[in-house]
Formats: C-alpha cells, structure tokens, sequence
C-alpha cells in the first residue's frame, strides 16, 4: 500500500518548524531528509525514523515497525502531534546522522 498526498502534508505541516526539512517521493513512499541527512520516511501511511541513538533515548516504548518486506526495522513516531518534540528528535538525529555519499 502507498503512502497518501494527504498523510506526507499533514506531516511535513507538523516538521514546517524545522529548517531544512525535505522530501522525495520514492516508489508510492516519501523519504523525510533533516539537513540533507536521511531521518526516515512515510511508509504506509506511517512516519517512521531511524532507530539511531537519540531516536531510542527519545522513544524508549515506541515499537520497531519494517517499513516495507525486507527493510530495516525503524522506530515508529507515536507522538506526531507535538511539534516541539519532533523538532527534538529531528534535530537531534540530523547532528548525528552523516551525510549521504557523493554520487560520482
């Protein structure tokens, strides 16, 4: 099942207090970038992020959830409608995370 227009806006209106907040879409799905670094993506009408260090200090009793048949296990945003503690985890993660490669 694809992610929904609708669902990627509501998101992306919970992250507008974050710089640097993008997206692209990517096979039916949308992959959220925090300063050019890859945090997560909207799967299924799910936001889910990487379980990187902060993600899990931050979201110690979120449940882990594929994003899709063969994918990573991520941590999935339970509280999407504080906007203080998104802006929290996702400018947390973004300082930890490396950029992506250089494509040649």
């Amino acid at each position: 099942m694809a992610s929904s227009r609708e669902y990627l806006e509501f998101v992306l209106e919970q992250l507008s207090e974050i710089e640097s907040i993008t997206y692209r879409a990517m096979m039916g799905e949308f992959i959220i970038y925090c300063q050019g670094k890859v945090v997560g993506g909207i799967y299924d009408d799910r936001f889910l992020v990487k379980p990187t260090a902060s993600a899990k200090r931050l979201m110690p009793d979120d449940p882990y959830e594929l994003p899709y048949e063969g994918g990573s296990k991520m941590l999935l945003v339970e509280d999407i409608d504080n906007r203080e503690f998104l802006r929290e985890l996702l400018e947390c993660m973004a300082e930890e995370l490396p950029l992506p490669k250089k494509k040649k």
